[in-house]
């Protein structure tokens, strides 16, 4: 089953949150969006994620919007991965709702 959030890569730093709700907007209600900004600088990080209110319209959105032209680069839209399962993250406590694998 995959979750609602996505992850949006390959971004220009032009792209700004306002943006992306409109890219996106077109495949479902959008209940939240974050730009990745660097804590140093505030500088834009070249990603973020756009989490839609249901599961079907963020698979919709991935698979329109993934390699789609926003700002003059081709986007990369992936399923976004809970963050114990990125490499290198430390695991945190009490995060329930996702089953192992195991």
């Amino acid at each position: 089953m995959m979750n609602s959030k996505l992850y949006v890569g390959n971004m220009s730093f032009n792209t700004t949150e306002d943006g992306l709700r409109t890219a996106f907007g077109a495949f479902g209600q959008i209940t939240d969006v974050y730009v990745a900004n660097d804590r140093m600088t505030g500088r834009p990080r070249g990603f973020a994620f756009v989490t839609f209110s249901t599961a079907q319209e963020s698979q919709l959105a991935m698979e329109k919007m993934n390699g789609a032209d926003l700002d003059g680069r081709a986007l990369t839209v992936n399923e976004a991965k809970p963050k114990e399962q990125m490499a290198g993250a430390r695991p945190s406590g009490g995060a329930g709702g996702f089953r192992s694998r195991y």
